[in-house]
């Protein structure tokens, strides 16, 4: 096993990272978010729990 480099040790610059919040969550995207593939009745459910929760369906299943 090789020694880490310089580029390994370094952190993320601030601009390459972001929450997501800069842009609306769509159902498919809330499907995804809970490791699942998109299926009609998954992106429908997404569908339901964006209409009950807004945004904050994503914090239900993400920290």
């Amino acid at each position: 096993m090789s020694e880490p480099s310089d580029v390994d040790s370094m952190p993320t610059p601030d601009h390459l990272l972001h929450t997501g919040s800069e842009h609306p969550v769509d159902p498919e995207d809330l499907v995804r978010a809970s490791g699942r593939e998109p299926t009609p009745e998954l992106i429908e459910k997404a569908r339901q729990d964006l209409a009950k929760y807004g945004a904050a369906a994503v914090e239900r299943l993400l920290p």
